[in-house]
């Protein structure tokens, strides 16, 4: 079997074998106040069973995997309420958006599909702020009965100030550090296990530090497992990352480089990061986690072609 790469209108779709692994929506067609952006919507096992939502009611502007930021200077690359010191939470003016440009790789081979892409990041105002290049990987490890996502992005300010990118946390919200590479997975899947290095456990490893971090929940139906494991790259700075993570009231999890400590960027200045996502079937319990995360770091130690 191999992977197979097809461009749709607005839409890139991956399979493998005929099974349906990822779309990724680069020209969504969300409303302002959701902060359109790019998303990787439905995300599918190997064996098929679907580990990821779009637009859950309590949070509509969520996206199966999507990367977003809430608190950019005063912008919102999120969707929705701004956490600010002053306010809390406030509808305010400021949701912005992330704009296709163009591809300039996309390339499917039999065992790895590879597309890099160029963006820009629009203020609700129509202020360009970022110019990003965006770099996404797919390989399969049918023998784990796993597959690799990789995302890498490199964010340069092309603005004429320097810009801070923080956190509900950083604007005085506890435990509430979300931004980044962000995964909201089905409502089934409340009350799943986390596995983080040497523990198992649920919400109260909101904010711990460590190099990659799982969840595994269980489907509707048949009861099958699934699970999810988020690699941060080594060279990415901060390492090993905060999480943001919640196994209740719903299942989430996002490596979180802005959660507790805000990072200006300067005018000119690049801002990189990488991250793997290993999808499995199946609980593998901690052990067999840390056997997935392993995938994650050698599919971030591959080469990668422009």
């Amino acid at each position: 079997m191999t992977l197979r790469l097809d461009k749709q209108p607005g839409a890139l779709d991956v399979a493998f074998g005929g099974q349906p692994l990822l779309r990724y929506v680069y020209q969504p067609d969300d409303p302002q106040l959701e902060s359109p952006r790019p998303y990787l919507y439905p995300l599918h096992t190997l064996g098929g069973d679907p580990v990821s939502v779009f637009r859950p009611h309590d949070h509509v502007w969520h996206r199966g995997i999507a990367f977003s930021l809430p608190n950019v200077g005063p912008a919102n690359f999120w969707g929705g309420v701004t956490y600010t010191r002053a306010q809390g939470y406030v509808q305010l003016p400021n949701n912005g958006s992330q704009r296709h440009h163009v591809f300039t790789r996309l390339d499917a081979q039999a065992d790895a599909v590879g597309v890099t892409e160029r963006l820009y990041w629009l203020t609700e105002p129509g202020e360009t702020w970022f110019r990003e290049q965006r770099r996404l990987g797919v390989t399969v490890a049918a023998e784990h009965g796993a597959w690799t996502l990789t995302f890498g992005t490199e964010l340069t300010n092309v603005s004429d100030r320097e810009i801070v990118i923080g956190s509900p946390t950083t604007e005085g919200r506890d435990n509430a550090g979300y931004g980044g590479l962000f995964w909201r997975g089905p409502r089934s899947f409340t009350g799943g296990r986390v596995y983080c290095s040497d523990r198992e456990g649920g919400d109260e490893l909101m904010g711990v530090r460590a190099p990659w971090m799982g969840f595994t929940g269980r489907h509707d139906g048949h009861g099958r497992w699934s699970t999810l494991v988020f690699v941060d790259a080594e060279d990415n700075p901060g390492h090993p990352v905060q999480w943001f993570v919640r196994s209740e009231p719903f299942a989430c999890l996002c490596p979180a480089p802005f959660f507790a400590t805000e990072v200006p960027i300067a005018p000119g200045a690049t801002l990189s990061l990488r991250y793997a996502v290993v999808i499995a079937d199946g609980d593998p319990g901690l052990t067999g986690a840390a056997d997935l995360a392993a995938l994650g770091h050698a599919a971030l130690k591959a080469p990668e072609d422009d």
